[in-house]
């Protein structure tokens, strides 16, 4: 019987970390908030490959936050593909979108 302690301290000590690195399910999400810092992180690995590193492409600077939050969350149509996918359903949150747009404004190259 108290072999089975050293045992389950054993699997928790592992299991614990290891459901926090991987979320609950099993495979990293983005995180629910975004503080400032966060936005440039989630900006490389998922807005930069189209919008590039500077947003010099599909971001208009005349548009309002409000458009460009609501279509990091909902997606939106252009002319022709690749579509801008809708990021409410992978887990970016209004805030964080904000964030998003906070930062490409910052990074986008003046006209």
């Amino acid at each position: 019987m108290n072999s089975l302690k050293p045992k389950l301290f054993a699997l928790a000590a592992f299991a614990v970390p290891t459901a926090l690195v991987f979320g609950l399910g099993g495979t990293p999400n983005v995180q629910a908030t975004a503080a400032p810092e966060d936005a440039a992180a989630i900006y490389k690995a998922k807005c930069a490959m189209c919008h590039t590193p500077t947003a010099s492409k599909h971001f208009d600077i005349a548009k309002s936050d409000e458009h460009h939050v609501q279509a990091i969350l909902k997606g939106q149509k252009g002319e022709k593909p690749p579509y801008m996918p809708g990021y409410e359903e992978k887990g970016i949150t209004e805030e964080t979108a904000k964030a998003l747009v906070v930062y490409m404004r910052s990074i986008k190259p003046a006209s």
